[in-house]
């Protein structure tokens, strides 16, 4: 929490305002603060509701130490973003296409540092060669790291939009909030939302929204809306160990139902 703050001081003070890029068209990042909130999955089940909206639709996993979109997917990755990197391929030689859920996909590397210690102009130039690749799809999906480290902020405020996820677990709250703080800080025009993922009830999930939404509005005076809430699903489990996705394997299923309304929900908005 110390770094934390640290951190804070610096973004206050204008340190890292000159880091600041323009945000990529129809890119949004999915970001939670914290782990094992089901963020790989809910980005992967977005990305295959989108493309069944006629959406053409990649899904860039920027979680590199502990990229898992292609083992979820049960995809054979001859390059990921690794090689992108260490310069050894571009940005659109390493797309991948998952015909089981009808995307295209930016494989990370698993046990990679790569991402976190890369220097912030070759991040800002990833960013860029994201922004361009966006010119040949409908929509660009950041499953961003957990946590607030640079590589997450930076990407992450290049995104057109900002889906922060969580559960209702105190801990999943408080670095959710603590990742809109750093964001709000960092990018003040950051467009933010927030979804509700593993809610025992729709009930249950809008007073996980209402706390968090309390304070972000007491504290840093900003209302992130709630783009949607996902009911928690035992048919989840089932589709990952299996690498299918949950929509072509439960369609009728609850949590399927949820992250489809949210696809609807954000073409709408839009």
């Amino acid at each position: 929490m110390e770094e934390l703050k640290q951190e804070e001081v610096k973004l206050a003070a204008g340190a890292s305002t000159s880091h600041v890029a323009a945000h990529g068209r129809n890119m949004m990042a999915v970001a939670s603060g914290k782990g094992g909130v089901g963020k790989t999955w809910f980005s992967i089940t977005l990305a295959q509701a989108l493309s069944g909206f006629k959406q053409r639709t990649l899904l860039f996993d920027g979680d590199l130490g502990l990229a898992n979109v292609d083992i979820q997917l049960g995809l054979m990755i001859n390059s990921d973003l690794g090689d992108v990197i260490t310069g050894a391929k571009t940005i659109n030689q390493v797309v991948t296409h998952s015909d089981k859920g009808h995307f295209d996909v930016i494989a990370g590397r698993s046990g990679s540092a790569g991402l976190a210690s890369m220097p912030i102009g070759r991040l800002q130039i990833l960013g860029e060669d994201l922004s361009l690749l966006a010119s040949n799809y409908d929509k660009i999906i950041l499953d961003m790291g957990a946590g607030v480290e640079k590589p997450v902020r930076i990407l992450s405020g290049m995104a057109e939009q900002i889906i922060v996820l969580c559960t209702d677990e105190p801990t999943s709250l408080t670095d959710a909030y603590a990742f809109i703080k750093i964001m709000t800080l960092q990018y003040p025009d950051s467009k933010i939302s927030i979804v509700v993922n593993q809610a025992n009830s729709l009930r249950e999930g809008q007073r996980t929204y209402d706390t968090l939404f309390k304070a972000c509005q007491n504290f840093l005076k900003i209302t992130p809306p709630l783009l949607g809430i996902v009911r928690r699903d035992t048919r989840v489990r089932d589709s990952i160990r299996n690498q299918a996705p949950l929509i072509s394997r439960y369609p009728t299923s609850e949590a399927a139902a949820d992250v489809i309304a949210i696809a609807r929900k954000l073409l709408r908005h839009e």
